[in-house]
């Protein structure tokens, strides 16, 4: 049995934007419980030189919609990077649900070979340029970095003493 490109990205991503929603229910029903300010915990981060938790919510969500927009070849949606609230993370992450629910199977499936060309950094001759083929994209640099973000939100989440655990992370299959 072969594993599609769909297969191996869109209900992944969907599974992980889920469990974020719901972690960060998690993490307004406890805070609010244990009268810890919502506007501090949408702000920690795990050291001075990280991302926020907001920072890391736009992050997971750049990467959802980033990937599935490139390997079905439609544009990249771009969303404001306004977020402040528990409220506005979780608006942004359905609004990220939505777009990826939004590409059907058939326009990314066949896109293992395809050329994908990411530009990272200021514009300019420092600006890295990075090749890829569609599936080295998706294993070897969208899933380790969007696990790692949606890792480090939980981490932040876990660390400012919200109980979530492993099952929180995995969510519903």
């Amino acid at each position: 049995m072969s594993l599609s490109m769909y297969q191996a990205s869109v209900p992944v991503i969907l599974q992980m934007l889920g469990s974020l929603d719901a972690i960060l229910d998690k993490a307004v029903e406890q805070a609010e419980a244990r009268k810890i300010k919502l506007d501090v915990l949408a702000n920690y981060r795990l050291a001075p030189d990280m991302n926020s938790l907001v920072q890391q919510i736009q992050t997971v969500s750049d990467q959802a919609k980033g990937v599935v927009a490139r390997l079905s070849g439609v544009a990249v949606p771009s969303f404001a990077d306004d977020e402040k609230s528990f409220a506005d993370m979780k608006e942004r992450i359905a609004k990220t649900v939505a777009f990826v629910k939004s590409v059907s199977a058939d326009k990314i499936n066949g896109s293992e070979d395809k050329e994908i060309v990411l530009k990272l950094g200021p514009v300019g001759p420092n600006q890295m340029v990075l090749n890829f083929t569609g599936a080295q994209y998706l294993l070897h640099f969208f899933m380790p970095n969007f696990f790692f973000h949606v890792t480090t939100a939980y981490d932040i989440l876990r660390h400012a003493g919200i109980q979530i655990g492993k099952r929180d992370f995995i969510g519903s299959l």
